[in-house]
């Protein structure tokens, strides 16, 4: 069961495709080590196993029919709480929609049900997208798998622990300002925001409509590309769909970076602010592989960390309280505390700085479109500090304060967050890999090429005993 726990996606494809594994093996052994591990990571909020073996069970009688419909076909997934699945609970971790049942699927839930693969469950996630891990939601909090004490990032927790622990070998989150990169980071996993508008959000709950971002959390760079190229393309359906399709992630992956321009955003965490000292080396470190590795790797200025923090902060608390204005008004008393403190805010933004940061929000997007003409892809960090306590409300707080995540936001550009080491005490750390619009294929590719490299991503978290055995 181990050993399928942690098998790739790519892996399992081919072991699939050839029929050397059964889908109903590998669902049926990843269903077993929910079971036995969810009770200690609180990863899952619904676990579907009657659906999920029944699509396993199709999946694998269509293939052994010649009907192969894709790398993903058989393959088992999950999603973050906030993406609908035809009559079941969109509950967004939250008791204000507990008795909610969506109508249809999302889009992707369309796209990946079309790709043959196998839905596991719905999984945790800060309130809405938003406020933070608290004991007032109807579902526990995730837990960070390297400390169960420590905070995993959010909001996609559930997606980021249950990659990270075997629970699944992908999953969907969603990313406003950082929050596929966030957890993707404290567990030591690949988390890819790709560009805006490239995987339809219809059908996904939404937190602030001009900056939200659907994406994959997967172990592997690889696993990731092929989950992104399953949900990407565009739905005329949704205003924010960018009608271009995705350009192969696949052919050059392995390609090497030999050659290649990239840029180094040191300022942001040497200057800007300061990032904890082993995150700082961590990616310095990055750097010089990266240079072994063949490529052009110098520094490049962009505005100020604040300046597109303050952007996409004014834009996100706005369109944020304009999607829960009627709630907050007539059901305060159901939302978290924590939810609340971030929700209300947006009340208070008049409409002229609303428009003065869309304006800017141009001015940010033009400068980095600028700068990238001298760039393939640009480096820099995700998380300035260490997971804290999960326990510390105000240091939870102030993580989210300090990353280096927003900016990618604000210009609606992919940015990949991977591992580059552990610290002292054995935690994650990462950096994140920018590119130009739609520049999907190119962000990958250097993403491989340092992994493959490095190797960090192989680590797993420590082992922990099943809830029985705990319990015994």
């Amino acid at each position: 069961m181990t050993d399928l726990a942690f098998m790739t996606i790519a892996e399992a494809s081919r072991l699939i495709r050839g029929r050397k594994l059964s889908p109903v093996e590998l669902t049926a052994a990843l269903l077993a080590r929910i079971a036995a591990l969810d009770g200690i990571y609180h990863a899952y909020i619904a676990v579907t196993a009657e659906t999920a073996l029944a699509q396993a069970k199709a999946a694998e009688a269509e293939i052994a029919a010649g009907a192969w419909r894709g790398p993903l076909h058989g393959v088992p997934y999950a999603l973050k709480d906030i993406f609908d699945v035809a009559g079941m609970a969109t509950t967004c971790h939250s008791k204000l929609r507990m008795n909610h049942r969506a109508a249809a699927d999302a889009t992707v839930v369309t796209r990946l049900r079309e790709a043959g693969a196998v839905l596991l469950g719905k999984l945790a996630l800060h309130e809405f997208a938003t406020g933070g891990p608290t004991r007032e939601l109807p579902w526990p909090a995730a837990l960070n798998p390297w400390n169960l004490d420590l905070h995993p990032g959010g909001s996609s927790s559930g997606s980021a622990v249950a990659v990270a622990t075997g629970l699944a070998p992908g999953a969907l989150g969603t990313d406003t300002g950082g929050s596929v990169r966030n957890p993707a980071t404290c567990c030591g996993i690949v988390g890819m925001k790709p560009t805006y508008g490239l995987v339809s959000r219809a059908g996904v709950f939404p937190l602030s409509f001009s900056l939200d971002h659907v994406g994959p959390l997967t172990r592997t760079v690889e696993d990731n590309a092929i989950l992104l190229s399953a949900i990407a393309g565009h739905n005329p359906a949704d205003r924010s769909s960018a009608a271009r399709p995705l350009a192969d992630c696949m052919e050059n992956l392995h390609a090497g970076v030999k050659g290649l321009r990239i840029g180094v955003i040191a300022h942001f965490y040497t200057e800007d602010m300061i990032g904890a000292p082993e995150q700082v080396a961590a990616i310095a470190a990055a750097a010089d592989v990266l240079r072994r590795l063949g490529a052009q790797v110098r520094p490049v200025r962009l505005s100020s960390l604040a300046r597109f923090t303050d952007c996409g902060r004014t834009i996100l608390f706005s369109e944020a309280y304009a999607v829960h204005q009627r709630d907050l008004e007539q059901r305060p008393e159901d939302y978290a505390e924590a939810t609340r403190r971030k929700l209300l805010p947006g009340a208070f933004i008049p409409a002229s700085d609303y428009v003065k940061a869309q304006q800017l929000r141009t001015v940010l997007c033009r400068e980095f479109v600028e700068t990238m003409k001298d760039f393939d892809a640009v480096i820099t960090l995700s998380s300035l500090d260490l997971p804290c306590r999960i326990d510390d409300s105000e240091a939870v707080a102030r993580t989210y304060e300090r990353q280096c995540r927003m900016p990618f936001n604000v210009t609606g550009t992919p940015a990949i967050s991977v591992p580059t080491g552990f610290t002292s005490t054995g935690l994650p750390l990462a950096m994140q890999i920018a590119g130009r619009a739609f520049a999907e294929p190119m962000v990958y590719r250097i993403a491989q090429a340092y992994c493959d490299a490095t190797r960090f991503g192989e680590r797993r978290p420590p082992a922990v005993q099943p809830a029985e055995a705990m319990l015994a």
